[in-house]
């Protein structure tokens, strides 16, 4: 799917499961850039975070090659971490950017929060895609639900859900498309192949106009229907809801990320 994702790392906890959740979604001949942004430029402080960054590096080269993927780290310094990681993309013409986005409400350092996620979600050139920590330490998915306030779900997501799922060795997929009540109820359920023969059931759920008309809602009534069908991995993409803008806001994915018991990844591109 994509031949060079940038992956923006943290801490070293974070180095072998991020890269092994890129390598599903990376082209045979692909390369995985890590990038670990130290977020001063301020002496000594810079030098003694510099050093610490072999634990990044070193895992980094470790993973790929227990993967037989290319993988290259880069360390760089810079008080804007957002601006960074956009410019690291931009320099190496990377096609997306994988990150995590901690979904709680405590307050917190993590650069994967407040300013940083919003940059990346508002202003990046190229696909945003972010997991939660579930993804990252499921090693089997039995089943990916991709849900949409539309009528289909967007290509994107779907190319990233039969991705994911031919890596799994053909994980069916369910597409869940969010209505009004009674016109959800009225469409048959369906089930289709995707370009590489991966199965897709189509299912509807209903609910009334005025909850589906409340931003707020919109994560609980993504868990709500998806309880119904059986928790696997839960695929959201981006799509324009009820004409109020797009639906992968950083809030909306720290509500979703929050409450969500299951493996979520969401795309936004």
């Amino acid at each position: 799917m994509y031949r060079r994702l940038l992956v923006p790392i943290e801490q070293p906890a974070d180095v072998e499961p991020l890269i092994r959740f890129a390598a599903q979604l990376l082209d045979a001949d692909g390369e995985i850039r890590v990038l670990h942004v130290i977020p001063t430029r301020e002496l000594p402080e810079v030098t003694r975070r510099w050093r610490e960054s072999v634990n990044i590096v070193v895992p980094a080269h470790e993973t790929g090659a227990a993967l037989d993927v290319r993988v290259d780290p880069e360390v760089r310094s810079a008080p804007d971490i957002a601006g960074e990681i956009l410019d690291s993309a931009d320099t190496h013409s990377v096609d997306a950017i994988l990150m995590t986005l901690r979904g709680s409400k405590r307050r917190t350092r993590s650069i994967f929060l407040g300013h940083t996620a919003s940059s990346l979600l508002h202003h990046s050139a190229v696909d945003v895609i972010v997991v939660n920590r579930l993804a990252l330490v499921e090693k089997k998915v039995q089943r990916i639900l991709v849900p949409t306030f539309g009528s289909a779900p967007s290509a994107k997501a779907l190319r990233a859900a039969e991705e994911i799922a031919l890596y799994g060795h053909g994980t069916p997929i369910i597409t869940l498309a969010l209505g009004p009540h009674g016109e959800a109820e009225s469409l048959p359920g369906t089930t289709t192949r995707s370009p590489r023969g991966v199965p897709i059931s189509h299912e509807h759920s209903g609910f009334s106009e005025a909850i589906l008309g409340r931003r707020h809602r919109l994560p609980e009534l993504i868990l709500q229907a998806a309880a119904r069908l059986r928790y696997g991995l839960l695929l959201v993409g981006e799509e324009s809801v009820h004409g109020e803008g797009p639906l992968l806001t950083r809030r909306f994915l720290e509500e979703l990320f929050r409450r969500a018991p299951c493996p979520v990844v969401a795309i936004r591109g």
